[in-house]
């Protein structure tokens, strides 16, 4: 028998067929980005035939927002894990921002399609949705430890500060993923550059925090009662 056909039996005999076609979208992704998938080539790979992957994905695009939202979820389990041992609020915060730097290192292409690179309108895709906002959650939660247990500042304003320091980690990313700063293309170079950076942020959240709630108390202005992140 054809080692194809001995491929094409194992994928639908064993049930993996989908697993089999993200792993190859996956692989294309991170060589030469979203373009480079297409049915037919992951079909090729997985040694079925070119229609066979309609049977999992309606589309191209769904098949895109399947990565996406993996990645997301990925993203969210390196963000819990990270917090696991840390003394302070601080260190879970520090740890944080290095995870979602390393995460976005390592998986360029991946974090890139996560925001929205290569799918017409990935908001559309509830599952996206749901697994981003997720995958801030850690964030917010520590946070909401540091601001609202030592500062007593409100929830529009722990909210603001994640909002802040989620922009600063995905800026971060994008920037070195990007190569638009002087730092060696490595993870312990990335790594080093986003402590310095948390650093800074986490010295500057409770003055930030304090300075929000006190031009609020002033000029008689309202904060948001809900900031949320954009689906």
């Amino acid at each position: 028998m054809a080692p194809n056909k001995l491929r094409r039996d194992r994928g639908y005999h064993h049930g993996d067929l989908p697993s089999a076609l993200i792993l190859g979208a996956r692989r294309m992704l991170e060589k030469a980005g979203p373009e480079s998938i297409s049915f037919r080539a992951i079909a090729r790979e997985a040694g079925v035939s070119q229609t066979a992957p309609y049977n999992h994905f309606t589309s191209k695009e769904h098949l895109l927002a399947t990565l996406a939202a993996i990645g997301f979820r990925e993203l969210e389990a390196s963000q819990a894990a990270a917090t696991k041992g840390a003394g302070t609020i601080n260190e879970q915060i520090d740890r944080l921002g290095r995870a979602y730097v390393r995460f976005a290192c390592r998986h360029p292409q991946l974090y890139r399609l996560m925001f929205g690179v290569g799918m017409s309108d990935w908001r559309a895709r509830q599952e996206v949705a749901k697994a981003k906002k997720a995958s801030f959650r850690p964030l917010q939660e520590a946070l909401a430890t540091a601001l609202m247990t030592d500062c007593g500042n409100s929830t529009a304003t722990v909210e603001t500060a994640a909002v802040a320091a989620w922009a600063l980690a995905h800026g971060l990313s994008m920037l070195l993923i990007d190569g638009a700063l002087d730092v060696p293309h490595d993870i312990d170079a990335a790594e080093t550059l986003a402590a310095r950076v948390v650093a800074w942020l986490v010295a500057g959240l409770e003055a930030g925090a304090e300075s929000l709630e006190a031009s609020s108390a002033t000029t008689g202005s309202k904060l948001p009662r809900k900031l949320r992140t954009r689906k």
